[in-house]
């Protein structure tokens, strides 16, 4: 895909390892793989083939186990209920099934690597980021639903490395609380995902407007972690702005997994991906009036012009100039400032009009 892209500028971007990530570079696109390897590396590895394919630049994996996320209890408050795609399990069984092994970790994020991705993860506790800082990770993510653990924010925001919070869930105070147990321990870039922690998803829910909103009144770098089925949500939301875009990815329907009915298979990420670069490059920038390559249609423009034969002294009145195409004469609204005044000298019909024409007339932007 060969698209062209507005001139970078880096006043306002956030490295993360070799790509830079704000408004003016293409969407920094991360392919959330998440419990889509259902118990399998091998899995794992064809996900990641697929989103390098796609042109995703990053994968995203969560780096957690069961007993980090929650205990093994049997009462009902520990049950998902409602409706929920994992409605009647039981959370400690749901995350024993869907957790990366920490053991895998390694291969990975090498096979990421040798394959062009960026690697990194969402951890859950100070294990997790200890085993991440083992592999050198570049950032870190906190899901939607740890954004209010602070402390967690405070562990990863104080590797010094680039911190991504997505918003799911989130009131406005508790963003800004993140934000600053961020900065207050060290973290100085910052990126927020709005997200809406269904899934999937309505669209009806996603609320893009929060993307502008969010750059606004918190001065940091907003993307979109995107849970609705298909791809148009993220496109838009590029479109207002989001320099981010996180899908969850898979690499078939089949078998299923916990996180299966909400992801994109590898040729629905790749129109993602070519959705969401054109949408940011159809942002382009506040233009006043025509743009180099609409100059060629001005000659289509409207514009006033002699239609019938006149002698010199002769009035000008609706039968003897009108607005008509082309553009080469003076513009429509100056009709009424010309009708009633008379003719410097003889003029032929199809004459585009001009000042010089109107008897003792001067351009009223002369």
């Amino acid at each position: 895909m060969s698209i062209q892209t507005p001139s970078p500028d880096d006043d306002n971007s956030i490295r993360i390892h070799d790509c830079l990530v704000g408004p003016n570079h293409p969407p920094f696109v991360i392919a959330e793989l998440s419990a889509n390897h259902g118990g399998s590396i091998e899995r794992a590895i064809r996900i990641i083939d697929g989103a390098a394919k796609a042109g995703a630049q990053a994968v995203k994996f969560q780096a957690y186990t069961a007993d980090s996320l929650t205990i093994d209890s049997e009462q009902d408050e520990f049950l998902l209920t409602g409706k929920s795609l994992w409605s009647g399990r039981r959370l400690y069984d749901l995350y024993t099934e869907a957790a990366t092994p920490y053991d895998w970790f390694p291969t990975l994020f090498e096979h990421c690597r040798n394959n062009g991705l960026i690697p990194f993860a969402s951890p859950f506790d100070r294990t997790a980021v200890e085993m991440l800082e083992g592999l050198n990770a570049p950032a870190y993510k906190i899901a939607s639903f740890e954004a209010v653990d602070l402390e967690l924010i405070s562990i990863c925001a104080a590797t010094g490395k680039p911190l991504i919070i997505s918003t799911g869930l989130c009131r406005r105070d508790e963003i800004r609380d993140a934000i600053d147990a961020a900065r207050s321990a060290g973290g100085k870039d910052i990126i927020l995902l709005h997200c809406n922690s269904a899934y999937p998803a309505n669209a009806n829910e996603t609320n893009l407007l929060n993307i502008p909103s969010l750059q606004e009144h918190l001065s940091v770098l907003v993307g979109y972690s995107d849970h609705t089925l298909g791809t148009q949500s993220s496109a838009a939301a590029c479109a207002l702005g989001a320099c981010v875009i996180e899908k969850h990815v898979i690499d078939s329907p089949e078998p299923p997994t916990a996180d299966s009915a909400f992801s994109l298979t590898p040729d629905l990420l790749s129109e993602l991906v070519e959705d969401c670069h054109a949408a940011w490059v159809a942002r382009g920038q506040v233009q006043d009036g025509p743009t180099e390559t609409e100059k060629g249609s001005l000659h289509f423009r409207r514009s006033l012009y002699v239609v019938a034969d006149m002698e010199a002294g002769e009035q000008f009145t609706p039968l003897n100039v009108r607005s008509i195409r082309p553009g080469h004469g003076l513009p429509p609204k100056h009709l009424n400032d010309i009708l009633g005044k008379t003719a410097s000298h003889s003029l032929k019909r199809g004459k585009a009009l001009n000042w010089s024409m109107i008897q003792d007339r001067q351009s009223p932007d002369a």
